[in-house]
Formats: structure tokens, C-alpha cells, sequence
């Protein structure tokens, strides 16, 4: 008899507003909204996932609502690829509009079930993911997110933030700019240099902010810092043309992926052959059955894979092929308190690089205590 999933539960994971939240350029980042899928199958093998939302997550918990769980339940365990072409296709499926379901709210939800039927998967195959994936190596590097814009934030703050992570022991840093004048950006970028000196890396991301025109003068101002990468660097509305014209005016790598809806934008992106970094999100789009595939599409384009957000989550891909370059972290748990507490194994991490878990599965067990403080379950 075939293994299938037998059941699913729902939730919603989010952590109390801070009083001064963090933002990038254009917008504000939530400290917690995530969905978790936490299914198990006929043979009593327990796999979850995770989908991020950076915007109201009321649409993606209508769709639970509204039965989705019908879709999933009784689907092979161990065929994550015929799951998630399944949920996939509601995109383009007329109940999904008889029904009032966004796109979005789709397309996140079957990333995150993608990420649990690949976890019973490993676990059932009673290896890690890492290696199931391919097992390239079992260190990955990490870096961390910082110098985010808060309310009353003056660069002595950023300072002692950065001198914070300094001595956390990471080896990478992202820097946020964007949001203020050039000058004031580049600035802010000089003391995050000054503060974790010259043998470190310093990433820059701009989040979709500048024009065409002021992302060449930014990186010309930029490039004396030595920048590993410029992280989007341009508007939206053409972002994919002015990359590529950016690309022939600035010898600073540029890298994108996370703002796209699915793997198409992001082949779509590696056609141009206008960054060499590519940063797609597992728990946004496509889950690891996706997110393999594009993996596979980076080594063969000569691209680098260094997924947004998640590090737990990501490192097992990023760990599985020669194309995995870094991972992201948020160690300051005012900024993301799931990273912080929602696993009771998370990986090591020390010196800037994160050693892979050898559980089986995405190698990871939740921390009930985590869900209860943080999550509501979606009826």
C-alpha cells in the first residue's frame, strides 16, 4: 500500500508588534508571519514546512479555511513532485477563482507543504535531506542581516549593533540602504566597514529602491567598500532590463530572486545574465521541488545560490550542490524570534559558517513550546 498523508494541521505564526519595527527601504519587515504545515503520514512519519509572507497572511488562511486541506489529504507521502503540481496548478484552475483564492496565497501555501512532504520523505528514507539532495558538503557559510532602519535609529546605534554582530563571531554582513539620501546610505555603509574591518564581507541591499540612475551612482560610491554584492538594486517596474544594464556600468556582483513570484522570474532572470547570485526563497515559492531545479539551473548558468531568509531552512539545499554559496541569518532575536526559538536542534553556528544537522529529513524538530507562544492554529 502506498504511504499517504493522513493528516495536516495549519498555522500561523506570528510574535507580538514591536514598538519600532525594522525597515528596509520601501517597507516594513515583520518580526514573525509565517504559515506552518505540520503533516503526518500513514506510517506514522511526522515532516513540516514553513511559508514566509511579508504582507497580510488573513488571505492564505482563508484558503485553509475553505477546505484546502481536501486536496492534500490522501496524496502520496513520497511523491512531492505530484503534490506540488497539484496545489500548484490551482493557479490556474477555475475553482481557485469560484473560491475567492489569490495566487499568492497558493503559491505560498504549496511551498510550504512542498517543505513537509519533502521532510517525511528524508525521514522515511531515515537520512538527512543534505544528503538525499546530494550531499556536496556539510558546512555551508552564513551570514547576517543588519543595519536595518528603525524610528530614532542614529548611526551610534548602528555602531553598537554592528559591534553586537561582530562579536556574535559572524564573518558576513548585509547592509540596508535604500531608504535614505545617497550620501546618508553610503555613510551608514562606512561604518558597518569601519566597525568589522577589511577582512570581513559586507553585502549591500537596497530592496528594489533605486532608479536606474542613482543604482550606477551607488555602486560607484559603494565600491570602495569592497562589496561582495549589490542585492536588488533597482525598481520593479523594469527591474530585469535595468539589471542588466547596471551589470555593464559596475564590476560589484549583483544578486536577486527573492522579490519574484516563481522559478520562471527566476530563470527568467539567469536568461538576462545580468546577476550571479541568485536569492530565491524555498518558503516563498516552490519549496525544495523547485528550489532544486533552480539550484541545478544555477551550476549549469555559473550562478551562485544564496537563498533569502531562513537558514535552517535553506542550508540543506544550499549544503547538497557546488552552486550553494551562503545562507541567511537573523541573530538578533528582536528581529526574528523564530529563528531563535521555534527549533529545539537548530544547526551550529560559529565563525560564519552553520554545520548541517544529521537528523534525518530537513534535520530539524519543532519546539512545542515555540508553536503554543507563537502560533494560532487555522481551523
Amino acid at each position: 500500500m502506498p504511504t499517504t498523508i493522513s493528516e495536516i494541521e495549519f498555522y500561523v505564526l506570528n510574535a507580538p508588534a514591536e514598538e519600532r519595527p525594522h525597515w528596509v527601504s520601501l517597507f516594513r519587515v515583520p518580526n514573525a508571519n509565517e504559515l506552518l504545515v505540520r503533516m503526518k503520514s500513514s506510517d506514522g512519519v511526522e515532516g513540516f514546512g514553513l511559508a514566509t509572507s511579508y504582507t497580510d497572511i488573513s488571505p492564505i488562511a482563508k484558503v485553509v479555511k475553505d477546505g484546502l486541506a481536501d486536496e492534500i489529504l490522501g496524496m502520496d507521502a513520497l511523491a512531492p513532485e505530484t503534490l506540488y503540481q497539484k496545489l500548484f496548478g490551482l493557479t490556474s484552475n477555475r475553482r481557485a477563482a469560484e473560491n475567492g483564492w489569490g495566487r499568492e496565497a497558493l503559491i505560498r501555501i504549496s511551498s510550504a507543504v512542498d517543505l513537509a512532504c519533502w521532510d517525511i520523505v528524508g525521514k522515511t528514507a531515515g537520512i538527512p535531506l543534505y544528503r538525499l539532495f546530494g550531499g556536496y558538503r556539510n558546512q555551508v557559510p552564513c551570514y547576517v542581516t543588519c543595519a536595518y532602519y528603525r524610528d530614532g535609529k542614529d548611526n551610534a546605534e548602528l555602531r553598537d549593533e554592528i559591534q553586537m554582530l561582530v562579536e556574535q563571531g559572524h564573518r558576513g554582513f548585509k547592509g540596508k540602504v535604500g531608504g535614505l539620501s545617497l550620501a546618508e546610505d553610503i555613510a551608514r555603509m562606512e561604518i558597518v566597514r569601519d566597525v568589522i574591518g577589511p577582512d570581513r564581507d559586507l553585502m549591500i541591499d537596497v530592496n528594489r529602491a533605486w532608479d536606474l540612475k542613482t543604482a550606477i551612482e551607488g555602486a560607484r560610491l559603494l565600491a570602495p567598500l569592497n562589496p561582495v554584492w549589490l542585492e536588488e538594486p533597482v525598481q520593479w517596474q523594469d527591474d530585469r532590463r535595468a539589471l542588466k544594464l547596471l551589470a555593464q556600468q559596475t564590476p560589484i556582483p549583483l544578486s536577486g530572486g527573492e522579490s519574484e513570484l516563481t522559478s520562471y522570474g527566476c530563470r527568467a532572470m539567469l536568461e538576462e545574465h545580468a546577476i550571479q547570485i541568485l536569492q530565491f526563497d524555498c518558503t516563498m515559492f516552490g519549496g525544495f521541488t523547485e528550489g532544486r531545479k533552480l539550484a541545478a539551473l544555477c551550476e549549469l548558468n555559473h550562478v551562485d545560490v544564496a537563498p533569502h531568509h531562513d537558514c535552517f531552512i535553506h542550508a540543506p539545499l544550499v549544503a547538497s550542490t557546488p552552486a550553494g554559496r551562503i545562507v541567511e541569518s537573523f541573530t538578533d532575536p528582536e528581529r526574528d524570534p523564530l529563528q531563535a526559538e521555534l527549533f529545539e536542534n537548530p544547526p551550529h553556528m560559529a565563525d560564519g559558517w552553520l554545520t548541517l544537522n544529521e537528523d534525518s529529513g530537513i534535520g530539524l524538530t519543532l519546539s512545542e513550546a515555540a508553536v503554543e507562544k507563537f502560533g494560532t492554529r487555522i481551523a
